[in-house]
């Protein structure tokens, strides 16, 4: 086991290092800081360049991340560029030795209490990255909630996982539009290994979601500007915290934060507010106002 822990800490250390090494990174500076920080950090043993170039070919496979070799300029480069790719090597790192800590035979959960959370029908993970990575098309029924959990068939072009409030989506092609599924809600699915497909490439999907909060992201809805207030306790976790990227700081006293948002005002976005709703104050735009305003008549009128 500890061969295989060895062997995911050097890979997320080679991507971790080509990315930001410079354009061109030598074997040699590669393998050296590899060795080093695997001897210093995990009491490793040094391994061989073509231990390196074996794991190099790993991280294409497992991360579909490719690390090309230049021979006229001698080094290594990331031949794309990923979204969000340094802040999630640099968690996965984060998280992955620190599960390793929790699990090994020293006395660190007694005091990390880390919050093992793993989703309803994760299982359909694994398939769904393969499903993704070598372009195969899948079919599952899904649940839909709101109609008295109805199920309904889909055959789909998985094109992404991504996680929002602890939940993870799919998101893929129905016909020529791209849908949205919450994996919890996938049943019975299938993957086609018979059939590929040629994946969508001029899709920007960060920006995709840009102006929504989580992955509820309908054309339909308009960005608008909007404007909070909190008392200080509150602006404090708002501030270390931000609800959104566009969030701004209009007052920052003793007394109140004031914030400036722009974005989509949807469900997934209303329960957001109400969830830090003690000191909040919608002060612009008026129909959200209003509309936080009704949730709470509602709720008093159940609970009165």
């Amino acid at each position: 086991m500890s061969k295989q822990k060895d062997g995911i800490r050097r890979l997320l250390l080679i991507l971790n290092k080509v990315r930001h090494g410079g354009r061109f990174l030598p074997k040699d500076e590669l393998l050296e800081f590899v060795n080093k920080q695997m001897e210093t950090q995990y009491d490793a043993v040094p391994v061989s360049s073509r231990t390196l170039e074996r794991d190099i070919a790993d991280i294409y496979s497992l991360f579909g991340v490719e690390i090309r070799f230049d021979r006229a300029r001698q080094g290594y480069y990331v031949s794309e560029d990923y979204m969000e790719y340094d802040e999630r090597i640099a968690e996965l790192m984060m998280n992955f030795d620190l599960l390793n800590a929790i699990g090994s035979d020293n006395n660190l959960s007694s005091f990390v209490l880390a919050e093992h959370h793993r989703p309803a029908y994760s299982e359909w993970m694994m398939p769904l990255v393969k499903a993704i990575r070598d372009f195969h098309p899948v079919t599952f029924s899904y649940v839909n909630y709101r109609k008295d959990c109805a199920e309904k068939p889909f055959s789909v072009l998985p094109h992404y996982l991504k996680e929002s409030n602890r939940r993870w989506y799919l998101l893929a092609y129905d016909g020529c539009v791209m849908k949205t599924f919450g994996i919890d809600r996938i049943r019975d699915l299938r993957v086609d290994d018979t059939r590929t497909f040629k994946r969508h490439t001029d899709i920007n999907v960060a920006e995709l979601f840009s102006d929504c909060y989580g992955l509820w992201n309908d054309p339909a809805t308009p960005v608008e500007d909007i404007e909070l207030r909190y008392d200080a306790l509150d602006g404090r976790f708002v501030k270390s915290d931000p609800i959104h990227h566009s969030q701004r700081i209009l007052a920052d006293t003793p007394d109140e934060l004031r914030i400036s948002l722009r974005l989509r005002i949807t469900n997934d976005f209303v329960m957001e507010l109400l969830s830090r709703s003690r000191s909040l104050e919608v002060i612009k735009p008026q129909h959200l106002r209003e509309r936080v305003r009704k949730v709470y008549e509602e709720a008093l009128k159940r609970n009165s």
